[in-house]
């Protein structure tokens, strides 16, 4: 099984686009770590006469949500009236991209 170094660390805080303190480094790779320790424990397992596993949550499979029932919409000023900020007659959120990114 593969090791967790600092260097691979790096790579994928900057994949994830991510800034950590060195105490939160130290953290990350003591706990990627512990997970990897974990999956080898998991490998000495004997699963050879399991059956596979289709449906983890069994129950999912039936829906338990309640039907769609079509209704009215609120008024728009009513819908506004919610929103923290808003922009004619729309809801306005903080941007996600930063230019150039």
């Amino acid at each position: 099984m593969a090791n967790f170094d600092h260097q691979t660390l790096e790579h994928l805080k900057k994949l994830c686009k991510i800034e950590c303190t060195p105490e939160e480094n130290e953290n990350i790779l003591a706990s990627l770590g512990n997970i990897l320790n974990y999956v080898e424990q998991l490998k000495e397992v004997n699963t050879e006469n399991t059956k596979s596993c289709r449906y983890v949550l069994r129950g999912m499979l039936k829906s338990k949500l309640r039907e769609d029932v079509e209704a009215d919409l609120l008024p728009r000023e009513e819908f506004l009236a919610n929103a923290p900020d808003q922009i004619g007659g729309m809801i306005r959120v903080p941007p996600i991209l930063k230019p150039g990114s």
